[in-house]
């Protein structure tokens, strides 16, 4: 059955783009507000610190399976509907948070939530379908940055709130954020009228669904369990077994959940590539930022700072990433995406140079961690740009799903990494074991140079075809997964 069209009624909607990007911040809030509750949590909950750190294990691995799922999802049964979902359980998972004390119900309850993941590529999809070419780039622009705006918002903000409230409230509050998401959507965003019509392909979803989480339980776990341990090498070797059959089936499979056709072609893939070791670099700076700055003074450069006071710290680089997301999409309409990308990259790297060169003083670890922030927004706001610019229409959602979960891979692997590196750099003050500043400094040179690795993997992707020539995605012979575009 060929792609359906459907047909496009009355003016675009005004607030579309901010209704989409209030969904963008909603998710990325919803990621960091349990971070201030992580010390509290056990005593709150009558549970061990190991089961707490699940709250944000659980939330890694059902947004990891699940973005590229609900992706696929959208392109084939609607993208307004699947982002309404995705924000409504969301806003479940923190109504139940708020309901309950124990901590499996929350566990579970933050997996539930792991789904608003998937807002950003289903919100860049419909922005392809819906504005025209001339709004398009700044729009994809803004939804990009969004992730770091979040965050940068929901730190302070959650702090504050269990600081001076109940830590109920905070749930609370992010489920009433939800029912505004979820109503705006409906009030302002329409129906994208781009679809792939078709069946899902439920083996795939459970396929992929079981190597991520084998993959990603072992990369976040193997620091507690061992990375030696029967446990993290069976977790792999399952990881490689699973996905390896997967792959296969995803080649032979007739509406596959990822094309792994058009994954092969360069300027897909090797955007993929530049998006996990972007998601590397990125993660480590609010990672890292956070723990050195709420050090004791007398590590001899800890600045024993509150969580309030270090979601301040890092609030700057979300004000940044709102204002440079125009220039992102300047830079990209001038010189393209690819070159955004690197140039992104290779400021994130720059920033962390800051960050080597003087990690003490206060302002000067503010500079660095917002220069990393600038960096961020030029390349986040590239990649799917790149993605846009590579697939057809009908399959924007569950590309930029794919290119998402990269990231989120990336984020994962940099938060072991990080940990292992600061693990095998500690000494003691007053009793306890904390990280040395030459351990923070080694996982600044690190994140640096997989920013570097980024960069130069965005200059080998192929640039824009030449007007007139047919781009990868259409080049290929033409079967269903391509009628879409004829709406487009």
């Amino acid at each position: 059955m060929p792609g359906v069209a459907m047909e496009k009624t009355g003016p675009i909607p005004r607030l579309t783009v901010p209704v989409l990007a209030f969904g963008g911040i909603l998710m990325a809030v919803m990621q960091t507000v349990v971070v201030p509750l992580l010390p509290d949590l056990p005593r709150l909950t009558n549970s061990s610190p190991g089961a707490v750190s699940w709250m944000v294990t659980a939330t890694l691995l059902s947004g990891a399976v699940l973005t590229p799922v609900l992706g696929r999802a959208g392109d084939m049964y609607g993208k307004r509907r699947v982002l309404m979902t995705a924000l409504g359980l969301m806003t479940l998972g923190s109504v139940v948070c708020a309901l309950t004390n124990d901590i499996g119900i929350l566990i579970a309850a933050r997996a539930l939530s792991g789904a608003a993941s998937a807002v950003v590529p289903l919100s860049i999809s419909i922005l392809r379908d819906e504005l025209p070419p001339e709004r398009r780039g700044g729009a994809v622009a803004l939804m990009s940055s969004t992730v770091g705006i979040g965050a940068a918002l929901g730190l302070p903000l959650a702090a504050m709130i269990v600081q001076y409230a109940d830590w109920h409230t905070m749930f609370w509050v992010t489920a009433a954020l939800g029912l505004l998401g979820v109503g705006s959507v409906g009030w302002a965003v329409r129906e994208s009228p781009i679809r792939e019509p078709g069946r899902f392909d439920v083996v795939g979803a459970l396929g992929l669904a079981v190597g991520l989480v084998c993959l990603l339980l072992g990369v976040s776990q193997g620091g507690q369990w061992g990375w030696g341990s029967p446990r993290i090498l069976g977790l792999f070797g399952a990881s490689v077994v699973v996905l390896a059959l997967w792959w296969w089936q995803q080649l032979r499979a007739e509406r596959p959940l990822v094309d792994l056709k058009l994954v092969a072609e360069p300027r897909v893939g090797l955007s993929h590539v530049a998006a996990l070791f972007t998601g590397f670099a990125f993660y480590a700076n609010s990672l890292v930022t956070a723990q050195l700055v709420q050090a004791p003074a007398a590590t001899g450069y800890g600045l024993d700072l509150t969580i309030v006071e270090t979601g301040l710290v890092l609030l700057p680089g979300g004000v940044i990433m709102l204002l440079f997301s125009p220039v992102s999409a300047r830079i990209s309409a001038a010189r393209g995406p690819r070159v955004t990308l690197a140039i992104g990259a290779l400021v994130i790297a720059l920033g962390y140079a800051v960050r080597i060169v003087d990690s003490r003083d206060l302002w000067m670890i503010i500079v660095g961690a917002a220069v990393v922030g600038t960096g961020t927004t030029l390349a986040y706001s590239a990649l799917p740009t790149l993605i846009l610019r590579a697939v057809p229409a009908s399959q924007t959602a569950s590309a930029n799903g794919v290119n998402v979960l990269m990231r989120t891979i990336g984020q994962a692997v940099s938060s072991a990494a990080v940990a292992a590196v600061l693990v095998h750099h500690t000494s003691l003050v007053g009793g306890a074991s904390l990280p040395t500043l030459h351990g923070y400094l080694l996982a600044f040179g690190m994140a640096g140079a997989v920013a570097l690795a980024a960069s130069a993997t965005a200059l080998t992707i192929p640039g824009d075809p030449a007007p007139g020539s047919a781009r990868p995605a259409e080049s290929r012979p033409r079967d269903a997964r391509d009628g879409a575009m004829e709406g487009a």
